[in-house]
């Protein structure tokens, strides 16, 4: 997540302090003022590796069981500044047009933590040329949890900082097609569709009802070869959410000698970054990202870190590249 995320928490009703942290304040204002652009999923910087957090299309591509592993710090040097964890496991299913997935989730930011358990199946079309044509579904579970009895408003009795929302668990599903083969990817994808609530805003009023909304993706890549020992891919990830304006991310990446991954990165108005992934075996990869915001948070952060874990196991179909090229 960054500035234009994580859709705000109530806290536009009144001012408060939180544990004496003065950074917190800050961080809520600038969540508050960048309502009307904010989306509230988690994204990552190594999206192009870990396309099963956004497209439950994306399940069983990788021809045998694939894990992938990655935590996200968000804004280093802030008091509850947010942290997400993911865990995603896929591969092909009984058929070989059948793939099966699953993702775990932890999301947390000040006094709020969101976890996820959703599940991925995927049915793929083989249309030649290597080329496949997959449309997938995702459902499972979203359990938010808040510990609001944490803030001390400044505004005796406010109903918002009262509700100490300890569990509420939501349904959730969603959707996705890509269209790929070993050199390329486009997929369009919405992983939640359904509008939940955090709070009964009903007896609430509050300005803005906190929820999670609906989110839409758009994503692509293509991987050109510029030598027998590099090559080159640049990706892009478009993102829009209910209410908000379509944001962007894009990157180029190269490929050194099929071990070493190295990137650059844009966050439309909102940050650049560099990303490095090695492959120590075939089977074997670790990755880590770095954000550096444009936002006025530069002045009060030490950017964000991201570290991913990836292995593979199990036996390759006939003529699969390793290593993956995404």
């Amino acid at each position: 997540m960054n500035a234009s995320t994580k859709h705000p928490m109530p806290m536009a009703r009144t001012a408060f302090r939180w544990k004496g942290a003065t950074l917190a304040l800050l961080l809520a204002v600038l969540l508050v003022r960048q309502e009307a652009r904010a989306q509230q999923d988690p994204q990552f910087t190594q999206y192009m590796f870990n396309l099963l957090a956004i497209n439950p299309a994306y399940a069983g591509s990788a021809e045998r069981v694939s894990l992938k592993a990655l935590s996200r710090h968000q804004w280093v040097g802030f008091e509850g500044a947010p942290t997400t964890q993911t865990l995603t496991v896929h591969s092909p299913f009984l058929l070989e047009s059948l793939g099966l997935g699953g993702t775990v989730m932890r999301d947390q930011h000040g006094p709020v933590t969101q976890y996820g358990l959703m599940v991925d199946v995927a049915y793929r079309i083989f249309m030649g040329r290597g080329q496949k044509l997959a449309f997938g579904i995702k459902g499972g579970m979203n359990l938010f949890q808040g510990d609001f009895a944490s803030l001390h408003p400044l505004e005796a009795n406010d109903q918002v900082f009262q509700q100490n929302v300890s569990q509420k668990m939501d349904p959730q599903f969603g959707f996705g097609m890509m269209w790929y083969s070993d050199r390329f990817y486009l997929g369009v994808s919405t992983p939640k569709m359904l509008r939940t609530d955090f709070f009964d805003t009903d007896s609430l009023k509050l300005v803005s009802d906190p929820g999670q909304r609906a989110h839409y993706f758009l994503s692509g890549g293509y991987v050109f070869d510029l030598s027998p020992y590099t090559k080159f891919k640049p990706t892009f990830l478009v993102k829009a959410v209910e209410g908000a304006p379509m944001s962007f991310d894009l990157s180029a990446n190269f490929l050194l000698y099929e071990k070493l991954w190295l990137g650059a990165m844009y966050r439309h108005t909102d940050a650049v970054g560099a990303l490095v992934q090695y492959y120590i075996t075939n089977d074997l990869t670790v990755g880590y990202a770095y954000d550096y915001p444009l936002s006025p948070l530069r002045d009060h952060s030490g950017g964000s870190h991201e570290f991913m874990l990836g292995f593979e196991f199990g036996k390759k179909l006939k003529g699969i590249r390793s290593p993956r090229y995404f």
